[in-house]
């Protein structure tokens, strides 16, 4: 029985540890390396798994529409919205305003990746928080690979409480599980990596531990501004607002900070403004940075001023607005085998649809007529239709692997050869899912019930394990290869995924094994 399983685990590995290895070392490009992992999951399925072909194609099927919406419809109005931006003049209006802040890299990557990404998260999700920020800080003139790199890892801990909490949310349904209680367990959980984020962050932007020199102060208040609100909210209040508050609270505190510390800046960390020069002579002159008025910020920031408002009234914030849209959508049963569901697409009631308006009405405050905002919107369906390729091959794979059994006895196999260490491998599973499926809540529907199931049989705490799977699937967004896609095509670098995965590897690794002995210590040693 054992080998049986060894044999089926080992199989049921093949199409990611070819996707690893396309990726990683024949250097193939994402949309290229999905495909044929498709290929190889789906003769497995029919092969090993006896998934009729049927329903293999309507796996298949499934996983490329949820892929279309809602994910790459989010992706897209993300992209839309940064490059209608950069159509009507807005981004370097914003650069200016971000000079006027600070000329320091290393602030502006705390400002814009941490909180504004952090803020993107507990709004949207879907990928937005690694797109918006990335693409503004290489817009701003930062490496864009590490712009990605720095984005992927900080977006790990806010991806439990995304898109207004919908990932623990789904968690807590799944497993039946108190939401309030859960999100606590969460925070608890994940605190630790949250508080050091920030300092990740600037380490990766600023080339090592030079980086820190004069930081300090920074670092403190953009850790602290957030995590505290962030714990606090999610113990008392629940999944829906930690990131949001957070965000919110710390880049308030993180833009009065830059006013109080000054940090020790040299060339190396100033950014640069088109036809501005080095901003470090500018700094005798407030304008020479800052030279637009409070009504042209506003309007340059109007699509992203826009995204924060309709995103609040559609959420569960606003309830009166979010009963009205959210039964505009429709169903679907696609996948006609044992386990299959109706798949249902909310027509209005979702991120990208917001992002769209906003970015449609922001672009017409900007000057934009309708056949420029049409020019770019063709433009961007043109320039990332590989990303788009890419995330439906790997949503296809998820769900191939899903009702084929697959995913199922890889994590047997790993709960019977793990044991009493089970709660360090706890995370290992939930980064495994989001590895798979680059999505925190589909790691949560496919392993929440299985977590649960194997802390009750061991004996431990089943929020503190399940709040594990969730901590993990955050973790493993980080190496996904569609999060990878939506970083490199944001800032402009499609093709060079295997330099960001090369890159984020090892922040990986670090992540991952730490959320082990995190989760081990609680079970063990403080007895959680």
């Amino acid at each position: 029985m054992i080998p049986m399983m060894l044999v089926k685990f080992l199989l049921a590995m093949l199409p990611i540890i070819w996707l690893i290895v396309a990726l990683s070392r024949l250097k193939m490009p994402s949309h290229t390396a999905c495909l044929s992992a498709l290929a190889i999951t789906a003769v497995l399925a029919l092969a090993i798994w006896k998934l009729s072909p049927v329903n293999t194609a309507a796996a298949a099927l499934e996983g490329s529409l949820n892929a279309l919406w809602p994910i790459c419809l989010v992706i897209v109005a993300a992209l839309f919205t940064y490059n209608l931006t950069l159509k009507t003049g807005a981004m370097e209006q914003i650069k200016k305003m971000l000079a006027g802040i600070s000329n320091d890299k290393r602030v502006l990557t705390l400002i814009i990746g941490w909180g504004f990404g952090n803020f993107m998260e507990g709004m949207a999700g879907f990928g937005t928080a690694v797109a918006i920020p990335a693409s503004m800080l290489a817009g701003i003139g930062m490496n864009p690979i590490n712009a990605v790199v720095a984005c992927l890892v900080v977006n790990s801990t806010p991806t439990a409480f995304g898109s207004v909490g919908v990932p623990t949310t789904v968690l807590s349904t799944v497993t039946d599980l108190e939401h309030i209680t859960m999100a606590g367990y969460i925070a608890l959980i994940q605190c630790i990596l949250t508080f050091i984020s920030p300092f990740i962050m600037v380490y990766i932007i600023g080339g090592g531990k030079k980086a820190f020199k004069g930081m300090l102060p920074m670092l403190l208040t953009a850790s602290l501004s957030f995590t505290l609100p962030w714990f606090f909210v999610a113990r008392y209040l629940g999944p829906e607002l930690p990131d949001i508050i957070g965000s919110i609270c710390s880049i308030l505190c993180m833009i009065a900070a830059s006013r109080i510390f000054k940090t020790d800046s040299d060339k190396e960390y100033l950014i640069e403004t088109s036809g501005q020069g080095d901003l470090k002579n500018q700094k005798s002159s407030s304008a020479a940075k800052v030279s637009i008025t409070p009504k042209e910020g506003v309007k340059a920031w109007a699509p992203f001023i826009l995204i924060f408002i309709l995103l609040t009234l559609t959420s569960t914030i606003c309830p009166p607005i979010n009963n009205l849209i959210k039964p505009i959508k429709s169903s679907f049963l696609i996948y006609p085998g044992e386990g299959g569901k109706p798949l249902a697409f909310s027509w209005i009631n979702t991120p990208g649809v917001m992002i769209f308006i906003s970015a449609f009405i922001g672009g017409i405050i900007q000057g934009a007529g309708i056949a420029d905002i049409i020019g770019v919107f063709c433009g961007t369906l043109k320039k990332y239709w590989k990303t788009i390729v890419t995330i439906c091959a790997v949503l296809a794979i998820a769900k191939i692997m899903t009702y084929s059994g697959m995913i199922k006895d890889i994590a047997e196999m790993l709960v019977k050869a793990t044991g009493p260490v089970y709660p360090f491998v706890s995370p290992l599973i939930g980064v495994l899912g989001a590895f798979i499926t680059g999505s925190g809540t589909s790691t949560c529907v496919l392993f929440g019930e299985l977590q649960k199931e194997t802390a009750q049989q061991l004996g431990l705490n089943v929020y503190w394990i399940t709040a594990a799977n969730v901590f993990g699937a955050g973790i493993g967004k980080m190496v996904c290869p569609q999060g990878i896609a939506i970083g490199t095509g944001a800032v402009n670098e499609v093709g060079s995924e295997s330099k960001v995965l090369g890159a984020v590897f090892k922040y990986f690794i670090f992540y991952a094994l730490l959320a082990g002995v995190i989760c081990l210590a609680g079970s063990f040693i403080f007895k959680i």
